[in-house]
């Protein structure tokens, strides 16, 4: 089946699975995000969410939960095989079959960097149990190679906020709140990913040019993030009603649509940042600290001019005076 070209993005109407294997080589990827069906009846949604389901475009296709276990592994099979060495992969999930992906996962190559939780709005309304209002974010990487991870592309490490926190610490925490986006009265896929969620994994683990894959494209939105940020995209959606709803929807998009909406990091070089300390610096760090002691400076003063003295970042100066 030919593929529909948008921008730099191949999207086939196929199966994942058996498209993948038709389409993508070996190694070839560099980031996966996707957003596997849960497995959970997708198309009773509608009667746990306020939501007028006329506005949902037909079409989802469901996994039988007795299926399950089979189709994680062999999708996360093609997602390894495809994955270039130090390529990542998020795999957003609810709780219900997580068990199933985390066993698929366990017996590939992959390893897990992080679990992340998504918290969002909108959970499903209940009087007897805890609103379920959180899914799950699956972070691994397949060994062998660098993995991307831009750790000062939203904030840098320098950055401080008016009562002196790190908003960069503060953003690379593994619990995201990130709202669901309301989209009253327009057309929308049964569970569609925010754009805020998409752009975060992509800012932090790809590069503009990247090769990203979405082996579930749903909503499509991780093609219009690929759009909005300059990336390659290759993505697969079986169902042919909501395929050709969202391709159409592409069409007004113009590529690097997101990138003036980005935040600029405020990034500090430090010189000497990651290059070893010989002895000669560690005895001038240890007199200088002796002498700014005597000006009796605090000591976040003393250890904010050292930092600009010998060019390292505050947790060096503190290691290194702790060796002295």
């Amino acid at each position: 089946m030919k593929p529909v070209i948008i921008q730099d993005c191949v999207l086939y109407n196929e199966d994942c699975i058996t498209g993948a294997q038709s389409h993508l080589q070996d190694n070839s990827v560099d980031l996966i995000i996707t957003d596997p069906p849960y497995g959970i009846r997708g198309d009773t949604l509608h009667q746990h969410y306020n939501r007028q389901e006329h506005h949902v475009i037909p079409g989802y296709v469901e996994i039988d939960e007795n299926e399950y276990a089979a189709f994680s592994l062999s999708w996360v099979k093609e997602a390894e095989r495809v994955l270039r060495p130090g390529g990542s992969i998020y795999i957003v999930s609810g709780y219900t079959n997580l068990y199933h992906i985390l066993h698929a996962l366990k017996q590939t190559s992959l390893k897990e960097i992080n679990h992340i939780i998504w918290k969002y709005n909108f959970g499903v309304f209940t009087k007897r149990k805890y609103v379920s209002s959180h899914y799950h974010i699956l972070f691994y990487e397949k060994p062998g190679g660098i993995r991307t991870f831009n750790a000062e592309s939203r904030y840098g490490f320098s950055e401080k906020t008016d009562n002196g926190r790190s908003p960069n610490t503060r953003d690379r925490e593994d619990v995201w709140v990130i709202n669901r986006e309301y989209k009253p009265r327009q057309q929308k896929n049964k569970n569609e990913l925010p754009i805020e969620l998409l752009v975060k994994m992509f800012q932090f683990s790809s590069n503009g040019g990247d090769l990203v894959c979405d082996l579930f494209l749903g909503g499509f939105s991780t093609v219009k993030v690929a759009i909005g940020l300059n990336r390659r995209l290759i993505g697969f959606e079986v169902s042919e009603e909501i395929f050709h709803a969202k391709v159409y929807e592409l069409q007004l998009l113009e590529r690097g649509y997101l990138i003036d909406t980005l935040r600029n990091p405020v990034v500090t070089i430090i010189k000497n940042q990651g290059r070893a300390w010989i002895p000669q610096e560690r005895l001038a760090l240890a007199c200088r600290y002796e002498s700014l002691r005597t000006q009796k400076r605090s000591k976040k003063e003393i250890i904010k001019i050292l930092c600009e003295e010998f060019g390292r970042g505050r947790w060096a100066i503190e290691k290194a005076l702790n060796k002295v």
